[in-house]
Order: C-alpha cells, then structure tokens, then sequence
C-alpha cells in the first residue's frame, strides 16, 4: 500500500538523517515512488541534495579535526581524515579548471588538491610543504571527478618534518602522485 505524502515525507526525513548519503535513486526504489517525486519533496522540505549533504557532513566533521589550515582553504572536498595517518578528497573538475582550447585541467589544480590534502592530514597548528616529488600520469578533462588519497608515511619528530604520500585518481585510474615532505613544528 502507498503511503501519504505527508507520511512518506516523515519517513523521507528519518531515512536521510540516519543515511545522509542516501541517493535520490535509492529513496526512490525504498518508498516506490519517481526519482522526481523525491526531489520533489526533498525541496518541499529544504533538504538538499546529496552532493550537499556530503559537503555538509564533512565539513561539521573535519572542522573540528582539520589542525593545520581552515577546511574551506582546502581545495576539493575532505571525505575522510585521520590525522597523521589518512586522509581523502574529491575535486571536481569544472569549466573553470581547464584550458579552454582542449578541456584540460590545469596541473594547479590537481596539484593544489593533493598538497592542500598534505598539509591537512598533519596533526599540527602548523604544516608547510618543505619539498614535493610529483608526477602526472595522465591528464584530466573537464567533468572528471579526481580522488585524492594521503597517508602518512613518516614522522621525524626530531626533525620536524612528516612525509606524505598522495595517489590521485579518476575511476580508479591513477593520474597524479607525490611525495610530499612537510615541515611541522619540532616537538
């Protein structure tokens, strides 16, 4: 039996509370209704999309536990941090990251998203890049979507440097890597 608007709705907000990274596709199929229907009521209630939701929850979360640089200079989206092990990212690529004539991202972007992801993953008020080894594996387009994964490979506290490891990848393709070593302060 089909449930009220006004009863799905209750249960459209339930259900993305305790999964906020439910897709409109999956609302759909558990209530038996469109996927416009559920972006129907999704707007009705003000709740935004999932691409939002994400940001939103990241940003609650990793605002506490981001030390060395404030979230929103981060460049990509943190999903994921453990600082001083780990760390994730999505960057997006858009229009306004590539080169015009071929829909190339600028190297400056993807750069900047893994050395901003290197600096983030260091638990220290203080983090700057003393030294980067980076290559590029293959070029990204425009609308490509690049995940960038850090981990920590080393922390010389005598020295007061960390070394970080970045892989960055579109569909599991690897398209830029670096080592990263960090300056943090000496404890």
């Amino acid at each position: 039996m089909k449930k009220s608007k006004k009863e799905r709705q209750r249960l459209l907000i339930e259900t993305i509370k305790e999964n906020p990274f439910i897709t409109d596709e999956e609302l759909a199929y558990q209530f038996t209704v469109s996927v416009q229907t559920i972006r129907l009521d999704r707007l009705e209630l003000s709740i935004p999309e999932l691409r939002e939701r994400i940001k939103n929850v990241a940003e609650k979360r990793f605002d506490d536990e981001v030390r060395s640089l404030p979230i929103d200079e981060v460049i990509g989206e943190i999903i994921d941090i453990e600082l001083d092990q780990t760390a994730i990212s999505i960057f997006d690529v858009k229009h306004e990251h590539v080169f015009k004539r071929n829909q190339i991202a600028r190297g400056h972007h993807v750069f900047a998203q893994a050395n901003s992801l290197a600096v983030a993953v260091i638990n220290d008020e203080l983090a700057l890049t003393a030294k980067a080894n980076i290559q590029f594996t293959r070029s990204v387009k425009e609308n490509e979507r690049v995940i960038a994964k850090a981990k920590v490979l080393r922390i010389d506290e005598e020295k007061g440097r960390t070394l970080v490891e970045v892989k960055s990848f579109v569909n599991n393709e690897l398209v830029f890597t670096g080592e990263f070593e960090m300056y943090r302060y000496k404890k």
